[in-house]
């Protein structure tokens, strides 16, 4: 798996970005590196049985490859949610304490 050039909808943000993957993954007891956060595919990988290597993977299937973004990007998106939940919650706080 190749890193994709990802463009995000705010410019800048691409640090940011992966700084929460790794913290996200570390929340979810993988072992990452900061420097390195994508590397925690290949953790994942492991943990699912998927053979996937450093390098070319084209000999995987599409459904491998998902499973691994999937248990990744699964784990930011409720974060994000949980975030986004907990942000509401604080401004309806703040509604009522001014």
């Amino acid at each position: 798996m190749s890193r994709r050039n990802r463009k995000y909808a705010v410019p800048g943000v691409n640090r940011g970005m992966q700084t929460f993957k790794a913290e996200v993954m570390r929340r979810e007891g993988y072992d990452v590196d900061l420097e390195r956060p994508d590397d925690v595919k290949y953790e994942v990988a492991k943990e699912l049985g998927i053979p996937l290597e450093h390098g070319e993977n084209g000999h995987l299937s599409t459904e491998s490859v998902g499973q691994i973004g999937g248990k990744i990007g699964g784990s930011m998106v409720r974060e994000m949610i949980r975030l986004a939940q907990q942000q509401l919650v604080d401004q309806e706080r703040e509604k009522h304490f001014f």
